[in-house]
């Protein structure tokens, strides 16, 4: 069992979920990060541990309740207790409404809006005995406002917003922190560079989103005193309208 605290994150993916999972790292924090695909984490962890630091890879289907319940029982169990869960699982795609499928629209708010909310509920298990924790979520500029081409994404997003606002009010009083930054522009990901090269160009004006700073805000959100708590945080590159 590790004497640190644990930090989770569900959705380690290349930019934002590695950098979260970097920046707690660097402060101590015991890492347990997941994906779909576990192998997918393999030099994440590898990166976290040749700086000194300790990291657990878990392959897990966030929408699946039976394995987020096995994967909370099994880190609080066999690793140590979790202070920190970061759900940060990508969902977004865009379609007409007219070519959104009923299986499209099913499988982004499985993955957006339910994998959210098991999270949320196992998190909250394990922490209101202690009194303590932080769980974030990941919004993005979705949150807030149905684009055209994205009612699947935006509904989905519209839900872990609502969900987070639930679990604020009900879990603030008990210690818990719960909060939600939106993610309101483009981010330095591969996605980004090879699908919006336009956008891409931006990054030497700071026109996209670094995911270190990312990281460094969710830190921070973590390491706010209760008095003075941030329950949703807008970030976005200073040339975006909004």
């Amino acid at each position: 069992m590790s004497r640190s605290p644990v930090a989770l994150i569900i959705g380690a993916g290349d930019a934002t979920g590695s950098a979260v999972a970097k920046r707690f790292a660097r402060e101590g924090y015991t890492l347990c990060v997941t994906r779909r695909n576990r192998d997918q984490l393999d030099p994440l962890v590898a990166e976290i541990r040749a700086t000194g630091g300790t990291a657990h890879p878990f392959g897990c289907d966030a929408r699946i309740e039976e394995q987020m319940v096995d994967l909370f029982e099994h880190i609080e169990s066999d690793v140590g207790q979790i202070e920190v869960v970061v759900f940060n699982i990508g969902a977004n795609v865009r379609f007409s409404i007219t070519e959104t499928t009923e299986r499209v629209y099913r499988k982004v708010w499985e993955m957006a809006a339910l994998a959210g909310f098991l999270t949320g509920r196992e998190a909250a298990r394990v922490m209101l005995p202690r009194s303590r924790g932080t769980i974030i979520f990941t919004g993005a500029t979705a949150s807030l406002r149905g684009s055209s081409g994205f009612a699947a994404f935006a509904s989905a997003k519209f839900a872990l917003r609502a969900l987070a606002q639930s679990m604020a009010r009900e879990l603030g009083p008990q210690g818990i922190h719960v909060a939600h930054p939106i993610i309101d522009g483009a981010i330095d990901t591969a996605f980004i560079r090879d699908t919006f090269p336009e956008r891409y160009a931006l990054k030497d004006q700071d026109g996209i989103l670094d995911p270190e700073h990312i990281a460094e805000q969710y830190w921070q959100l973590h390491r706010q005193p209760r008095d003075a708590w941030t329950h949703e945080l807008d970030l976005r590159p200073w040339m975006e309208t909004f």
